[in-house]
This record gives C-alpha cells, sequence and structure tokens, in this order.
C-alpha cells in the first residue's frame, strides 16, 4: 500500500510538520514522489517510522535512532520495553501493534498484546493500548479507508482476546440486572461492544449479547423471550437524520419495559429528538461508573 503523510500522521501519532523535519534533518525517511510532488510512503517506511516512534517514546534521540540500521534498530526494540513506565509502555505497546498488525505478524502481535494485558491489565490495555490503535486505524470512529486485511486481521485478534478473557469470568449473581448488547443491521465494528460485554460481566451483570449487525426483529424475539432490564446499542457510522430518529422510535416501541443506553458517534447522537427517555453514555468512564455494583 502507499501512504500520505496525513495516513503518516494518524497511524503514528506524530504531526506531519514533525515528521518532515525528521526526513530534511535525520534522513528519517525516504520518500517517494506523485506526479503532482506529493509525498508517498510504502509500507517499509510506514514501518521505519512507527519503530523510530517507538524508541523515541523510550527516551532515545531521532539523531540516534536515525543513524542506526534496520536490524539494529530491531535489535534495541527487542530490549527497551522491559525497564520501562507504564506510560512509556501504553505508546511503545501501541506502536509496535500498529508495525506487527501492518506485517500481518501473527505470533508477534499476538504475543505483544498477551504481554501488555499481563502489565497493564484488560481495562487498560484497551484504554490506552487497543481503542487508540482502533482510532489510528479508522476501525471505529472515523474512515474506513486502511486496507480491509489489516482491519480483519488485528480487529479479529482483538476480539479473540476479549471473548477469552469473558470467558473467564462467571456471573454468579443471578438478581443482577440482564443487559441486551447489540448493533444495528449496518454496524459492523464491535469491538466497543465485546469490551462494554466485558465490564459488565466483570460488575457480575447478566449479559446477552448478539453482537453487530442485528435486526431490530432479533432485539424483539430475545425480550419477548426473558426480563431484560437494559438494551445498549452503539451508534458509530454517520448517519441521516431522520431515518436515525425512525430507528430509534421503532427500538423504544419494542423496548417497553428495558431502559436504553446509548453510545457512539457524539455528531450523530446529539442531533436525536426525543430521547429523553435513553441514557447516553458519553465516555467510557461514565459507563463504568453506572454499572459498577456497591460492596
Amino acid at each position: 500500500m502507499t501512504y500520505t503523510i496525513s495516513d503518516l500522521e494518524q497511524l503514528s501519532g506524530v504531526h506531519s510538520h514533525t515528521i518532515r523535519i525528521w526526513e530534511q534533518r535525520y534522513n528519517a525517511l525516504t520518500p517517494m514522489r506523485s506526479q503532482g510532488n506529493t509525498r508517498l510512503y510504502d509500507d517499509v517506511q510506514l514501518v521505519k517510522l512507527l519503530n523510530i516512534v517507538s524508541l523515541n517514546q523510550v527516551g532515545l534521540k531521532i539523531s540516534k535512532i536515525c543513524s542506526l540500521s534496520n536490524d539494529a534498530i530491531e535489535d534495541l526494540l527487542d530490549k527497551q520495553y522491559e525497564h520501562q513506565s507504564d506510560d512509556d509502555l501504553a505508546e511503545f505497546y501501541l506502536s509496535r501493534l500498529i508495525k506487527f498488525g501492518l506485517e500481518f505478524n501473527h505470533l508477534a502481535f499476538n504475543n505483544l498484546l498477551n504481554d501488555c494485558m499481563q502489565i497493564m491489565g484488560v481495562t487498560n490495555t484497551y484504554r490506552r493500548v487497543t481503542y487508540p490503535l482502533l482510532v489510528r486505524l479508522g476501525l471505529m470512529w472515523r474512515k474506513d479507508d486502511i486496507c480491509p486485511a489489516h482491519e480483519h486481521f488485528i480487529s479479529n485478534i482483538i476480539k479473540q482476546k476479549l471473548f477469552a478473557q469473558i470467558d473467564q469470568i462467571s456471573t454468579t449473581n443471578m438478581d443482577a440486572d440482564t443487559w441486551l448488547l447489540f448493533l444495528p443491521e449496518d454496524e459492523d465494528h464491535d469491538i466497543g461492544l465485546i469490551f462494554a460485554y466485558y465490564l459488565l460481566k466483570l460488575n457480575n451483570q447478566n449479559v446477552i449479547f448478539l453482537g453487530n449487525r442485528t435486526p431490530l426483529n432479533s432485539v424483539s424475539a430475545v425480550i419477548s423471550t426473558i426480563n431484560i432490564d437494559h438494551v445498549l446499542l452503539f451508534m458509530v457510522k454517520s448517519r441521516a437524520e431522520e431515518p436515525t430518529n425512525k430507528y430509534i422510535i421503532n427500538l423504544t416501541n419494542k423496548c417497553k419495559t428495558a431502559k436504553i443506553h446509548l453510545a457512539g458517534n457524539a455528531t450523530v447522537i446529539k442531533n436525536l429528538k426525543n430521547i429523553d427517555h435513553i441514557n447516553w453514555f458519553k465516555s467510557l468512564d461514565e459507563f463504568e461508573k453506572s454499572i459498577q455494583i456497591p460492596i
């Protein structure tokens, strides 16, 4: 694939202006040029930038990093993260996971994510590594112009990890509320919903998880079969106002006794009408606090 300097900025977290300075002063990257003289970068250049960012985040100077060979950089990266603080590690893990994901290096991605979850914990890993990773790749909240193969590769590994963590939690409080979790029929990116599933189970709540692309008839079938106390859905995609309002009305009619909770795209949600009966989770902190059971 080829990337613009704006793509590199999104994926690396480094401003375009800074990337240009690194090129000019340290020969950090060697971009190609389009017919219109636009900078273009290939996968090799992107990986090199991610490696530079990883080492810079753990304290090495750009001038020193750029003087090293690619093999020397890789060797240094393998040694660096062992003695770093959590703050340094978060960005280090993030850059390395993007690199391994773009290389389709399943073993390295899997092992590093395991290491991250063991050291930082599942919740902190999601907050400070996984979610920023997804934002940078445009998987959840932003545009869908990253290679679909990268998207599926990275997101499926993350999903597997979250479901594995969920499987390890046993719900013992049968008197707890029951939550129904789903995404609308046109929504695919369900990692945020899966993480909500994990947090609910961690807080001893009962969960019925339907996942992505769920027809409203399926939601209705569940509600007519068992008692549902809460319904949680994410709306991430950009949407037209009128059909979205109709969707909310239809959902409300099917969830007459359940409390509806909504999360996702603030631009979409804030323009919805007649949603005083719906609880809008504007942040992960707000969601976590609302589901915690007093001890």
